[in-house]
């Protein structure tokens, strides 16, 4: 996944395992991304979407489906008499 930013960039200054550094310099030699800002930006992206659909699995597994659906449900009964038919 090739990812570019169009926001305003901000400059700062991180501090990384040689090893990663030169993972990330071999992308770029490779031409799998133009800079290293570039793969390190999108490796964050990437991380951080994937740590954004966890949270959400985690948030909808606390979830109690019969409630949920009783919530859903909750007044469709007497409503439909007071809605148009088609």
């Amino acid at each position: 996944m090739t990812y570019y930013h169009t926001m305003p960039k901000t400059k700062i200054a991180v501090s990384l395992d040689s090893a990663l550094v030169n993972e990330v310099d071999t992308l770029v030699r490779q031409q799998r991304f133009p800079s290293r800002s570039q793969a390190i930006e999108a490796a964050l992206a990437q991380q951080l979407a994937r740590l954004r659909r966890t949270r959400l699995a985690e948030a909808c597994a606390q979830l109690d489906a019969s409630e949920e659906r009783a919530l859903a449900e909750e007044g469709i009964g007497s409503d439909l008499a007071d809605w148009p038919e088609y």
